[in-house]
């Protein structure tokens, strides 16, 4: 049995990793993107970074220790997704450059595609979209340890993609990440 070039092309997996500040757009984004995939025929699933602590990392505080925790247990999801072609879209704050780097280097070491594109969005203005009242209770002293604010983010130095959400639409953002998969050929 052959494979024809469509077949392969949507059986391609890859893990899209989107980092930024709370309230930067980065599950917005992803959804967005997750549709479109989806259109084209894509196996996708959007691994919110929300969702995971629930169901996967519930226990788990927001030291240093156990923010890596939790990026690490994603990246392994991640990865184990992307191996099996699926399009994973991974929406998280991930604030420590090293641990992103250590999900890069998983996958690189298991062959599975990883683009980190960073959601490049000012605190200014994702405090005031604030789409959890993070921002809010943080001014209020109801919250500390607010990435970003009094918790460090550190930037990433190389992303594949930069993306200022605040200068375009969730459709021109999800747009962007979607050339990039094409110009990789994963999309």
């Amino acid at each position: 049995m052959t494979i024809t070039e469509k077949e392969l092309h949507v059986t391609t997996g890859a893990t899209v990793w989107l980092t930024g500040l709370p309230s930067a757009g980065k599950t917005t984004i992803a959804y967005e993107l997750a549709g479109r995939l989806r259109e084209e025929g894509h196996l996708v699933e959007v691994l919110d970074g929300d969702e995971i602590r629930e169901f996967i990392s519930a226990g788990l505080g927001f030291s240093r220790e156990d923010r890596h925790t939790n990026v690490q247990r994603i990246g392994f999801l991640a990865e184990i997704l992307a191996r099996n072609g699926v399009k994973a879209l991974v929406p998280v704050i991930a604030p420590y450059a090293d641990s992103r780097e250590a999900v890069r280097k998983r996958h690189q070491e298991s062959g599975a595609a990883y683009l980190e594109i960073h959601v490049a969005t000012p605190v200014e203005v994702c405090s005031v979209r604030d789409v959890k009242g993070l921002y809010a209770k943080q001014a209020a002293g109801e919250l500390s340890g607010l990435t970003g604010v009094d918790d460090p983010y550190e930037e990433p130095d190389s992303p594949d993609l930069r993306i200022e959400s605040q200068d375009q639409t969730v459709q021109e953002s999800a747009a962007a990440v979607h050339a990039l998969l094409t110009e990789r050929g994963l999309a």
